[in-house]
Formats: C-alpha cells, sequence, structure tokens
C-alpha cells in the first residue's frame, strides 16, 4: 500500500511567507495582484522561497490569470505517464485572517463557509511574526476584501474584538494537496474525458478506462491509490464480462497483486476472490430492494447467485433459499459467505448451470409448493435472475414445467428477471424481448424496474411478474386472448412513470 500522505512534512514548510495590509480598495482578485506585488516588494523582511535564490515576498502571477487555475497543478505535468509527484509544486497566494489564539476555536465554527478546505492543509497556522496569534486560512473563491464576510461573520468577529482585515499569504501547495481530478485533468490531453471515479471493491479500486486514457494507465491506477486511503490496488478491465462465469479479465495498474478482498454491504459481509467471481457495488441498492420486498417464511429461488448478495439477506430474513451458481470459484465463495453470515442452515446451495437449476432444484420444489396442499400456503414464492445479458432466454425453460392441476393465480411464482436494453423505451423493449420468449402477452402482470444507466444509451433493468398458469403447466389450454392473467403486480410501471425515473436516475 502506497498512500502519499504527509501532512506534518508539508505544514512544516508549508508558509515561507510575509504579510501585507490590504486596504478597503484593493481585493484579491487578479486585476489588483499586480499592484500589490508592487507594494509588497518594498514591505521589510523579505524572505526566501526556494533554492535558486530568488527573493520575494509574493509569486510572480499574471494578471491574466483566473480564479479557476488558483489550485490546479503546474502547467508543465501535461503529457506525464510517469508519475513524477514533485512536479506538482506550486505557490499561490491566498488571503487569511490574524487572530489571538485563545479565540481561534470559538472563532473558527463560525468561519466555516470563508475558510479554506484543500487536502493536506490546516485552516489554521501559527504567525510566523507572532507567536500570540495565528492565521486562519481563507477561501480564494469567496473571500477578496474586508466586506467577502457575510452579516453574521462580521458580527461574530465583531464580538471577539476581531479586525475584518484581510493579509495575504504565499502558500506552497505540493502534489498531497490537489485531488485526484485536478491532477489528472492537467495531465491527460486537455479536453479529453477525466476518470476520477471507480468502483470499491474492499482495498481494490476498479477502473474501466477508455482508449485515450489508456497510455497514462499507471500513472492514474496510482494516484487512485495514493488519493483514496484504504485503496492499495488499482486495477482495470481489459476485455467484457464472460457470460459464462460472469467475470472478466483484468491488469493491475498499480498496487499490490493480492485480489482476495473482504467487502460490507448493506450490513453483511462477503469475501471472494475479485480476480475470479462477478460483484458489482453499484448493485448494493437493487439487493436491498428485492430482499424489501419479501416476508419472513417466502421461498427465494437466486439462479444466478454469484457470492450470495441476494441469497444472504433474504436467508436472514428467515426465508428459505435455494441459491446457485455455475461459476465454481461463486460456488466456492457463496458456500463460504453463508458461513461467514451464518445463514449456512437457511441457504441450499448449487452449482448448475442455470436452465438445469431451473428444470431440476427449482422444478422439484415448486411441485411441492403449488401441489394440492398449496390453497393453505402463505408464504410467496419468488425467483431472482440476475444475469442481464442472458437472462430472459432462460425463461424459456418455465414452459410446461410443471404437471399436474394448476394452482390459484395468487400462488403463482413471481420472477425478477434483469436484462439490459439500448432501445429508445428499454421498459416496452424489455417487456416484449420477455413477451417473445414466453409466447404470451405480459402486459396485466408485469412491471419493469430501472436499475441504473450502464453506460451512454444502455440501461439495466429488472421485469417483475408472476408466471402464467397457461405457460408454468403442461396440458394446459394456451388461449392468447383469453388465457386467465394472473392478478396485477402492485408496483406496476408504464412507460410515462418509467420514463420519469430515468430522468432523476443518477
Amino acid at each position: 500500500m502506497r498512500i502519499l500522505w504527509r501532512p506534518f512534512g508539508f505544514l512544516r514548510r508549508l508558509l515561507k511567507v510575509e504579510s501585507c495590509r490590504i486596504t478597503e480598495s484593493e481585493s484579491l482578485i487578479p486585476l489588483a495582484w499586480t499592484s500589490l506585488i508592487q507594494k509588497l516588494s518594498k514591505a521589510p523582511g523579505t524572505f526566501l522561497l526556494d533554492q535558486r535564490k530568488r527573493f520575494s515576498t509574493m509569486p510572480e502571477i499574471e494578471t491574466s490569470q483566473r480564479d479557476s487555475e488558483l489550485f490546479s497543478p503546474p502547467s508543465d505535468v501535461r503529457g506525464m505517464t510517469k508519475l513524477d509527484r514533485t512536479a506538482f509544486r506550486k505557490t499561490v497566494t491566498i488571503p487569511v485572517l490574524k487572530v489571538r489564539k485563545e479565540i481561534v476555536n470559538k472563532l473558527i465554527r463560525s468561519l466555516k463557509r470563508a475558510a479554506l478546505q484543500r487536502p493536506g492543509i490546516k485552516r489554521v497556522i501559527e504567525d510566523p511574526e507572532d507567536e500570540e496569534s495565528r492565521l486562519i486560512m481563507l477561501d480564494p473563491y469567496k473571500m477578496f476584501t474586508n466586506d467577502s464576510f457575510e452579516k453574521a461573520e462580521l458580527s461574530i468577529l465583531k464580538q471577539l474584538n476581531v479586525s475584518p482585515q484581510i493579509s495575504k499569504y504565499n502558500l506552497e501547495l505540493t502534489y498531497e494537496n490537489f485531488k485526484s481530478e485536478e491532477i489528472l485533468r492537467a495531465v491527460l490531453p486537455e479536453g479529453q474525458d477525466v476518470t476520477s471515479g471507480f468502483s470499491r471493491v474492499g482495498h481494490i479500486a476498479h477502473l474501466n478506462l477508455r482508449d485515450h486514457q489508456l497510455p497514462f494507465k499507471h500513472l492514474i491506477g496510482q494516484v487512485m491509490i495514493d488519493k483514496n486511503p484504504g485503496i492499495t490496488s488499482a486495477v482495470n478491465k481489459i476485455n467484457s464480462i464472460d457470460s459464462t462465469y460472469r467475470n472478466f479479465q483484468m491488469e493491475v495498474l498499480s498496487g499490490e497483486e493480492n485480489m482476495m478482498t473482504k467487502v460490507r454491504e448493506n450490513n453483511y459481509t462477503y469475501e471472494f476472490d475479485f480476480s475470479k467471481v462477478y460483484w458489482n457495488p453499484r448493485l448494493s441498492t437493487e439487493h436491498s430492494r428485492i430482499t424489501e420486498l419479501l416476508k419472513p417464511g417466502d421461498v427465494l429461488f437466486d439462479v444466478f447467485a454469484g457470492v450470495g448478495p441476494f441469497a444472504i439477506p433474504a436467508a436472514k430474513k428467515n426465508c428459505t433459499v435455494f441459491a446457485n451458481d455455475l461459476n465454481p470459484e461463486s460456488y466456492k465463495w457463496l458456500l463460504h459467505n453463508c458461513k461467514l453470515n451464518k445463514v449456512d442452515k437457511k441457504v441450499k446451495v448449487f452449482n448448475l448451470d442455470g436452465k438445469d437449476f431451473l428444470q431440476g432444484p427449482l422444478r422439484e420444489e415448486l411441485m411441492q409448493q403449488l401441489g394440492p396442499l398449496s390453497k393453505e400456503r402463505k408464504h410467496s414464492v419468488h425467483i431472482v435472475m440476475n444475469l442481464p445479458a442472458k437472462a430472459i432466454e432462460f425463461l424459456s425453460a418455465f414452459k410446461s414445467l410443471l404437471d399436474g392441476q394448476p394452482c390459484g393465480s395468487e400462488l403463482l411464482p413471481t420472477v425478477h428477471c434483469y436484462s439490459f436494453s439500448k432501445d429508445a423505451n428499454p421498459a416496452k423493449d424489455v417487456q416484449q424481448q420477455a413477451e417473445a420468449v414466453l409466447g404470451i402477452s405480459l402486459d396485466a402482470c408485469s412491471s419493469v424496474h430501472l436499475v441504473r444507466n450502464v453506460a451512454p444509451n444502455k440501461e439495466m433493468l429488472c421485469i417483475t411478474f408472476r408466471i402464467p398458469a397457461a405457460i408454468l403447466y403442461k396440458n394446459h389450454t394456451l388461449d392468447l386472448e383469453n388465457h386467465e392473467d394472473p392478478p396485477p403486480l402492485k408496483r406496476q410501471r408504464t412507460d410515462k412513470a418509467f420514463s420519469e425515473e430515468k430522468t432523476t436516475v443518477a
């Protein structure tokens, strides 16, 4: 793990500066800097800024400098592919307020809006000229003159007998003081997208870099480690998810190569080898949503269970769970995580192909659940199929799956099937995909939920419906016009409702 965080070393050399007073008519905006520099050059007590034998009281700043560039890294880091932290040194000018040290704690809470907030920089430092005073660093984007204080702030300054007069100081910034997004924006070619986000999987930062970012991949990986405490490895996906085992090849960009990790989601703990199983932290809300639909005593069949994010919370809710995954590694970690979360007695685990699971263990259990005694059953049966790339194809396994007399429509199993869509109307598209496989209309018995936006013009959705008896039972006459539909689901969705929700999903 390489986290470069040295606030104490930085603060020892934080300010090699000399103060000056700013009159009411002067401000800290760039247009006033030239005249202020000239005034500072006449101030007593100049000091050494660096080891290049330059003496000054202020940095040389062009009057055309924009405020947005104040906390940007130096321009000469553009195009850097191997991280050189020393190249990020920069001196900036910021406003400060001088106060007596005994009132700092009372005052700083009232100046929270105005105070500077930057990584690795304390908001209060010692005054190098007066040991009885302290300097409160102020935000240069908010504090230009004495008039920049708000009325409430001026009131507390008056109560504590503090002059609102602002001074200027030179502040040396280093790599530690820049945010990851600022660093990458300065390094990558100008105008190109910057990746500062990632999926966190325990100690691993999982990135999905675009082609133009690949020349900078090792630098990006190291920045992610440096700027995110607890991250010790950065990886990049180098191919699409395998539809058989739902894992993908990855490249370690920086840090350790250990892919054994532990994550905490919705108060449950999961351990696994991230390089060999499927895990997506962005599905946490969806895992919780499905769990909330279940009631104690319900039965859950998890066809593509992974390492257990649906199965384990359901078991904790006192549901009976049948969990399956084809990937031997997922099967191994599913067993492990059931024991880890103390639900191994409530979950039956299988290592089968999805179709074999549906036509084997699931069929056998449904024959019992929906048999002659099913009228006395008060619990519901749910089937989760979270394999968005192919799950809808597996719906064909429900055709004529059961023998015997159909149960009451209110007892039919509820399916939660996930899919991707690039269609302009994704909700309608997913419903039509499911109808095409089943050969029956789902208008009266289905709802569609938007899970998340996967990529531009690509959505992940979940269609929920009760399996019509005309589909589920053998020798049941199928009349597409007059078949008896199951009662409508409470969570009905119209295309309009889906469209409105889509606009609110990040």
